[in-house]
């Protein structure tokens, strides 16, 4: 196997990162409009991407893993890694809200920004070392 997505805990690692990816864009936006009058925030809804993952990976209690089916005989059977879980923005206004309806806390925002970054931070450890696993699970004998 040359390609370290297709098993499945690195496809969950990079979906993670992904989505980690995807929140650090929604909070740089909160941020840039942090005087546009009547702006409410936006957040990545964290529960629903938790759930499909747990889905993708097998875990979950409900209707089993999200994969596609071959409906017929000359159809390919999809590899394990396709599909990427959802991602929805949700509005979260932050604890306060201006005179003009703005409810962006600039604090709140950085404390977000740090929280996602040391996330990503994390996620990407996990992928170096898993990574290394790999690379000596594959060495030769007494090398």
């Amino acid at each position: 196997m040359s390609d370290p997505t297709q098993i499945s805990v690195f496809h969950l690692m990079k979906s993670r990162m992904q989505m980690l990816g995807e929140r650090q864009k929604v909070i740089a936006q909160n941020v840039a409009n942090v005087s546009t009058p009547g702006y409410v925030p936006g957040d990545i809804d964290q529960q629903a991407f938790a759930a499909t993952l747990q889905r993708m990976a097998g875990k979950s209690a409900g209707p089993g893993r999200t994969a596609m089916v071959a409906t017929q005989a000359g159809h390919m059977t999809p590899n394990h890694g396709s599909g990427a879980p959802a991602m929805s923005v949700q509005k979260s206004p932050d604890s306060e809200t201006t005179l003009d309806g703005n409810a962006v806390v600039v604090e709140e925002q950085m404390m977000k920004i740090a929280e996602t970054r040391m996330d990503f931070e994390t996620m990407v450890g996990l992928y170096q070392k898993s990574l290394g696993l790999l690379r000596l699970a594959s060495r030769a004998p007494g090398r």
